[in-house]
């Protein structure tokens, strides 16, 4: 018997059958030469196709079989690709006869605007400047003029994010741009994305470069309404394309990444950088190709656009609303369609939209009446220069839907085209304490003594205190109150409320801990980007808007669910309506947190700064109502934003230059030494309130605290103040002097540290732009 033979027995039970063949290479009887060395390898075999069943998974995952189904998809995929470069064929491209009106009604149906003749003037290649040409090359695809108008790379990883929901992220070159614009549409789908590449690679092979360049020049969105080269050499420059230099092509084609971002007249202090370093990317990128003289590079200085011109029927309030709508849409389709803003403003302008607004007429013409009674026919440019310098901005807000039913953004759109309910380059000062508090209250917060934060608490309220941390420490930051007033060592929250103690809301802020009254800010609705934790933001140094304020004294008045104010009722394309998502969110800070700050603020109307505009106006007829004022560092903006049960409004009046624009001081506005919160604004806010707010309603309010439910204690442990020319104790309003800094506040000490200091004056609002090893203007990078 073999070995084999033997062993298979042995596996079997049996014994033995003959002795083992010797070791010699004498083959054994019965067993044929090389018997042996087959059995083995047969044995082997066995063993590793038992062990664990691998035998059969490498058969089926052999690297021949893994190469050949690789080899497979890919004959399929270039099948496939050939299939369709045969089918698909290159449309007639009439992207002009697709553009169709946007038509914009107020909440009752009634049509308010149509918005839709489009902005373009065709012009030649040659009429444009061959450098400026480069810019546009130099800004989106440095290998246009060698490329077959598709980066394979590119639209591939485009491919992946649409399948994975990622949406775009680079990779187009100015062939499929233009096919994009011209050929196609906007839609993120991977039948599109194949479209393109399709098609793409066909006009490259039977179009000029210089065409195709010609053609996405010419039908590229630059934001104001302008398509096209020569409309945005209008719009932005006033002259004609031919007429253009090399750093305002630049421009233009930086506009392309976003162009309303980047529009310098409504830039926020972010967008402006952003553009800032791609004009900058652009023209360096012109100098490595070779195309601009690095000498005449470096003498160039960044060319600031015209102010735009509205176009006609935007007149009033309505391009405001207009715009507002367009923005908030934009916003929705780049987070649920995962586009572009770029794309996103495509996908908006001229492109069939019906807009129903959430704007209610009648209180419409009741905030524009209060503004001009209140404000505009208080001021006499002829006989004070500096009553040219007032801006008004104001929202108006449902606390329950979270419905913008007024909106006031300035004296004109076609005149001021920048919306003041919207901008957020101004500080809010005082009316950013009830923050503060409400951060106190939602932490359960203490003082330094041990104490819980609440309406009844007492801190000092001493001018140019000293704040200190909690191991007692100086931090440097010592603000004055308002006529550098002293209302001694035991002085109530909810006084300090009413008068706007700036002190007193200073030391709250370290104690509660900046970092916490910042991320409630957030949640209450403000836009806190990347500000850091510093003490003199309890003075309300950042910047916010209007909508923002109303947002927040919203999500207050709605017992602690957030409210983000909203002009869209509805908006639908081609019959098919686009849901927006419910301005109504989830419960951010606790009713019983918010209701104590509404009840505090109630304080602030009935025996505080507001007394006068509001407390004391004829036309209250009872009715509950909260509020603060504000007044910011040199007099550069005030506040009334304020609520009943059922509308909550944000008034704001903002110093600005009406020649540079630049932001400035409204000493003297309307005859008064100063203008602050309990004047024109909180005037302006009564008047419209009083005309449109329900009546006979309560705050339903969670609370044992606060004004509205118990009465208003003021200590006096030192005189009075005495009155100033322009109005009595009760309308004045403590100033938010930041003093971040020890040179510009001699009141602070020489320990205060520079870094803990946020911007002042022009610049509001800390800007922090990430510094990626990357350069993020490259449209070849991923963005």
């Amino acid at each position: 018997m073999g070995r084999a033979e033997e062993r298979r027995a042995r596996q079997r039970g049996g014994r033995r059958a003959a002795p083992p063949a010797r070791s010699s290479g004498t083959p054994s009887e019965g067993v044929a030469p090389g018997g042996r060395a087959a059995a083995r390898k047969a044995a082997a075999r066995g063993k590793k196709g038992t062990k664990n069943g691998k035998s059969g998974i490498r058969r089926l995952f052999t690297w021949k079989k893994i190469l050949g189904t690789f080899l497979g998809f890919c004959l399929l995929g270039i099948g496939a690709f050939i299939v369709m470069y045969m089918m698909i064929d290159v449309p007639k491209g009439n992207a002009k006869a697709q553009e169709q009106s946007n038509i914009y009604k107020y909440s009752n149906g009634s049509v308010m605007a149509r918005e839709g003749d489009t902005n373009r003037e065709i012009v030649d290649l040659s009429e444009v400047p061959k450098p400026v040409q480069r810019t546009f090359v130099a800004a989106e695809n440095k290998t246009f003029y060698t490329d077959s108008g598709v980066d394979l790379k590119g639209t591939a990883r485009g491919l992946l994010n649409t399948l994975s929901g990622k949406g775009k992220q680079g990779g187009s070159t100015i062939t499929q741009q233009y096919v994009k614009n011209y050929y196609l549409d906007q839609d993120q789908t991977v039948t599109r994305k194949l479209k393109e590449l399709v098609i793409s690679l066909k006009v490259d092979r039977t179009t000029s470069k210089d065409k195709i360049l010609a053609g996405y020049i010419n039908t590229s969105y630059y934001g104001r309404g302008a398509y096209g080269i020569q409309a945005a050499a209008q719009d932005y420059y006033r002259v004609d394309a031919k007429k253009l230099s090399v750093a305002q092509g630049a421009y233009l084609a930086a506009l392309l990444q976003a162009p309303s971002q980047y529009d310098w007249a409504v830039a926020s202090p972010t967008g402006k950088k952003l553009v800032q370093a791609r004009w900058n990317y652009v023209l360096d990128n012109m100098v490595k190709q070779g195309w601009l003289d690095q000498t005449k590079r470096a003498e160039m200085t960044f060319p600031k656009p015209e102010e735009p011109r509205a176009a006609p029927g935007l007149e009033g309030q309505k391009g405001y609303f207009i715009k507002l709508a367009k923005q908030q849409l934009e916003k929705q389709l780049m987070a649920k369609e995962n586009i572009t803003q770029d794309e996103a403003e495509a996908r908006v302008e001229n492109s069939g939209w019906t807009f129903t607004l959430n704007i209610d007429k009648k209180k419409q013409a009741q905030l524009e009446k209060s503004v001009k009674d209140q404000l505009t026919k208080q001021l006499d440019p002829k006989k004070r220069n500096v009553d040219r310098n007032v801006q008004a901005g104001a929202v108006s807000v449902d606390p329950k839907t979270g419905k913008i039913v007024a909106l006031y953004g300035g004296t004109d759109y076609t005149k001021h085209f920048y919306s003041n309910a919207n901008r957020t380059d101004y500080q809010p000062a005082s009316t950013f304490k009830p923050v503060i508090l409400a951060a106190a209250l939602e932490n359960a917060s203490e003082t330094q003594s041990g104490k819980a934060i609440g309406a009844n608490t007492t801190y000092d309220g001493t001018s140019k205190r000293q704040v200190v941390d909690s191991n007692g420490n100086k931090v440097g930051f010592a603000p004055e109150n308002e006529d550098d007033h002293n209302y001694g060592k035991q002085v109530t929250v909810q006084t300090a409320m009413n008068q706007s103690i700036n002190s007193v809301f200073a030391q709250m802020g370290v104690d509660v801990g900046m970092d916490k009254v910042l991320a409630t800010a957030t949640k209450l609705g403000m836009d806190t980007g990347k500000l850091r934790p510093l003490p003199a933001y309890t003075l309300g140094t950042m910047g916010a808007s209007p909508i923002q304020m109303a947002g927040v004294y919203a999500t207050l008045d709605n017992h602690g669910k957030q409210v983000t104010p909203t002009i869209i009722k509805s908006a639908e394309q081609g019959g098919t309506e686009f849901q927006m998502p419910d301005p109504i969110g989830e419960q951010v800070i606790s009713r019983e947190a918010a209701d104590t700050v509404t009840s505090v603020l109630t304080g602030v109307v009935n025996d505080g700064t507001a007394e006068k505009s509001v407390q004391q106006n004829p036309a209250r007829d009872g009715r509950k109502v909260a509020g603060k004022t504000g007044t910011s560092d040199d007099n550069k903006s005030a506040w009334f934003t304020g609520y009943t049960p059922d509308l909550v409004t944000s008034v704001g009046l903002f110093g600005e230059n009406y020649k540079t624009k630049a932001q400035a001081k409204m000493y003297g506005v309307g005859g008064e030494p100063r203008v602050n919160g309990g004047g024109f604004p909180a005037e302006i806010w009564a008047e419209y309130t009083f005309g449109v707010a329900g009546k006979n309603t309560k705050f339903d309010l969670d609370t044992d605290q606060g004004a509205a439910v118990q009465p208003t204690w003021t200590p006096s442990p030192t005189p009075t103040r005495s009155d100033t020319p322009s109005s009595t104790p009760t309308t004045e309003e403590p100033s938010e002097t930041p003093s971040e800094t020890p040179s510009e506040t001699p009141s602070q000490t020489p320990s205060q540290s520079p870094s803990q200091s946020p911007p002042t004056g022009e610049q509001s609002t800390p800007v922090e732009i990430s510094t990626s090893p990357e350069n993020p203007f490259d449209p070849n990078a991923d963005q």
